[in-house]
Parts: structure tokens; C-alpha cells; sequence
């Protein structure tokens, strides 16, 4: 039977149906979903022949294989790997592609963790980065030096949206014999494909926006290369960076609805963007589906959508920003993302508490910058909850 990945199927209906085609075989079910294999190893017949190439669970699972086939079908690669967590794929990836005296050209506008992992645990193995701002490909190409292996992006950035222009970074990278590696967690890839943009690998903390219930932590990589794939597929075994089981399973039914939530979760942040622009107490608001972004052009050529995440920065001080999203009722007051519910934190002293304040504010998180994950609740009661929340007693006039 053909597999739904390699047909002409829409986003949707991969969505629902890639990897998880009913197995008619003589001796099968016929499930609809696939099944959680929780057995840690499996039996066969013949000493040298694996059944169905199944030895171990860490080596390979059928729940966490279905798994990785829906990701490679929505993403346009022909191979994916689904790791326990987003940090846990990045440091496989990592551990596959460098060697001591290596170099990282990075964005500076970059998820706390990874930073973390660049600066304070492979820095330790003789791999150094440079955090530049990849918006500017002139600054990029000065700092390629003769050990750089690659350069890894986030597009949007986070916390501070930035976009890069994802097939220009690619065609750099290439014309110096490097990787491209882009994080696409902010817009999934429902709304972004790197790898159509020319990147060679793809990382998603699939904790956020594609596993989309906030209960299940996990991690993916997608490419196209075989020999990269096996890398970094030798490594992932080796270290044992794999999901589970059941984390599979939630991951494979939380993606079956990737395609709704995104659109209301975009729908939402638009309109709380609006919203928030409009607000006296609000200095800035940072999302790449308003025309006031920067880079809100290059965001509609590269991208089919903007995404359920924006910034804002409050006036006044830390403690006005403290005491507003510590009067928030709809708005859980939390680290990470992507989630039905709405998320809203501090990037300075949550997201990002790791990076030192200088090199924080010096790329713009300040002390009043803050980053909500918009849900798909009602759009009306999220902006009566940031409305209540932002001095309303100050403010009743204006929005009488």
C-alpha cells in the first residue's frame, strides 16, 4: 500500500494520516491509530533475523517509527528522529556534526537552553560559537572562520521575533561547505519548511506547537541527507536521546489538529497584537504579522503564516512588569509554549535567566520584555484579562 507520505496529500490530511495507515496484513488489526508498543525488547524466530527489524526499544519503536514518519511527511523530509526533548535532539545533532576545534556561527537572539548548551557545555569540548545578528547577512559572512562547521538559526527568533532570511543564510552557508541548521518550533511546520528554504536540518522542541497540550516533553530532527541521518541516528541510539512509548503516542495525536490550533492560535495573537499597540502603557509590540515588524515582508515571502507568539515590552520598570502578569487570571504565568492554553513570562528572569543581563540587553531583553504564548480560547477573554490586568482603575477613561 502506498504510505500517505510519499503521495500529494494536503498538510491535513498528513497530518491525520501519515505513518498511521491500517496495517491488512494476514494476523493485523486494522488499527485506525497506532498502538502504544511498550515492550521494552522483541522476540523473533530466527537468531540472526530481527522481527520486523525490531530488536530493542531504544534502537527502535513501531509508536515512536509512526511518529517520526508523520513528522518527515509534514516537514518535506525524507527522514525524521523524535527525541526526548528539543535540547536532547540538539545536543545528538551536535554530538554527530562537530569535533573539538570546531566553530558555531549563531543567531544572538536565541532560546535560552540552546545558548546554555553552546556556551557551558560544549564550549567545555573545545567547540567555540560566535552569536551574531543573522538579520544582517553582511555581519554573518565576516565571521565565518576557516573551523566553522555550521550555522544555526531560529526563525522567528526568540524572544525578540526577529526573522532571517532563510534561503539567503542557506546559500551562504553552501557556498562555504556548511550546515544550516534552523529551529522552526515558533511556526511548526505547518507555517514554515526550512528545509524547501534550502536548510540542511530542521530541530523542533516538539514539547511546543506540534505535541500542542502541554504534556508531553519531546524533541525532532528532520533532513534529507542519509549519511547526516545515520550520524546523527548512530548517536541518538548510542545515548539513548529517544522518546518513549507513550510520549509518542501523545505526540502523534496531539499533531492530528497542528493544522486548526495554528490558525487560532495566529487568529488570537493578531488580534491581542492590535490590542496591545493601541495600549498607553505599552511601548512596543513585537510580531511578524504586523505591518509595524521590520522584517513583516520577508515574513510573508518565507512563511505561510506568523505564528501564535509575541513580545511586547511594558513601560516603566521590572516591578510594573512583575505586578501585570501577576494580576492575569486566563494567562498562566509559565515557562514555555506553543500550548492550547495561554502562556505568558519574563524572558530576563524565566526563559532566559541563564544568559548574563549585559549580553541580554545589549541584543534587546530587557527587564520589561515579555513574551506571551497566545492560546486558542476566546480572543475577547484574553483581552479583557490583559485590559483587567494593566492598571485598569489608571485607564477606565480610555477605554470607556
Amino acid at each position: 500500500m502506498q504510505t500517505i507520505k510519499n503521495t500529494g496529500y494536503g498538510f491535513s490530511t498528513r497530518a491525520v494520516h501519515a505513518g498511521e495507515e491500517p496495517d491488512f496484513r494476514e494476523g493485523a488489526t486494522g488499527d485506525v491509530i497506532v498502538p502504544i508498543h511498550l515492550s521494552t525488547t522483541f522476540a523473533r524466530k530466527k537468531v540472526t533475523v530481527p522481527t520486523g527489524g525490531y530488536e530493542y526499544t531504544r534502537s527502535l519503536n513501531p509508536t515512536r517509527k509512526a511518529l517520526e514518519t508523520k513528522l518527515a511527511a509534514l516537514e518535506n523530509a525524507k527522514y525524521g528522529l523524535a527525541f526526548s526533548s528539543g535540547l536532547a535532539a540538539e545536543t545528538t545533532v551536535l554530538l554527530s556534526l562537530l569535533k573539538s576545534g570546531d566553530h558555531i556561527v549563531a543567531f544572538d537572539d536565541l532560546y535560552g537552553g540552546t545558548k546554555r548548551l553552546f556556551n557551558h557545555i560544549f564550549n567545555e569540548y573545545g567547540i567555540s560559537t560566535t552569536f551574531v545578528d543573522a538579520t544582517d547577512i553582511s555581519r554573518l559572512e565576516e565571521i565565518i572562520e576557516r573551523q566553522t562547521k555550521l550555522i544555526w538559526i531560529e526563525s522567528p527568533s526568540n524572544p525578540l521575533l526577529k526573522i532571517c532570511d532563510i534561503r539567503s543564510i542557506a546559500n551562504i552557508a553552501h557556498e562555504n561547505n556548511l550546515l544550516l541548521i534552523v529551529d522552526n518550533t515558533f511556526l511548526s511546520p505547518y507555517f514554515q519548511k526550512p528545509l524547501d528554504l534550502g536548510a540542511d536540518i530542521v530541530v523542533h522542541s516538539s514539547t511546543k506547537y506540534i505535541g500542542g497540550h502541554s504534556d508531553v516533553l519531546g524533541g525532532a530532527v528532520l533532513l534529507n541527507d542519509e549519511d547526516y541521518y545515520q550520524q546523527i541516528a548512530y548517536r541518538q541510539n548510542a545515548v539513548g536521546a529517544v522518546l518513549s512509548p507513550f510520549d509518542s503516542y501523545l505526540t502523534l495525536r496531539g499533531i492530528k489538529t497542528l493544522s486548526l490550533r495554528m490558525e487560532q492560535h495566529q487568529k488570537n495573537a493578531l488580534e491581542i497584537a492590535r490590542f496591545l499597540e493601541k495600549h498607553p502603557e505599552i511601548d512596543k509590540v513585537i510580531y511578524p504579522g504586523l505591518d509595524s515588524h521590520p522584517q513583516h515582508e520577508l515574513a510573508k515571502k518565507q512563511s505561510s503564516g506568523f505564528g501564535g507568539v509575541l513580545s511586547f515590552e511594558m513601560k516603566g520598570s521590572r516591578e510594573d512588569a512583575e505586578h501585570f502578569l501577576e494580576r492575569l487570571t486566563l494567562f498562566a504565568l509559565a515557562e514555555s509554549l506553543g500550548g492550547v492554553e495561554s502562556l505568558i513570562e519574563l524572558p530576563a528572569v524565566m526563559t532566559h535567566a541563564s544568559i548574563a543581563k549585559e549580553v541580554r540587553e545589549k541584543i534587546g531583553i530587557t527587564d520589561t520584555l515579555i513574551r506571551v504564548s497566545v492560546g486558542i480560547e476566546d480572543v475577547e477573554d484574553l483581552i479583557d484579562d490583559m485590559r483587567n490586568a494593566l492598571l485598569p482603575e489608571k485607564f477606565s477613561n480610555f477605554f470607556a
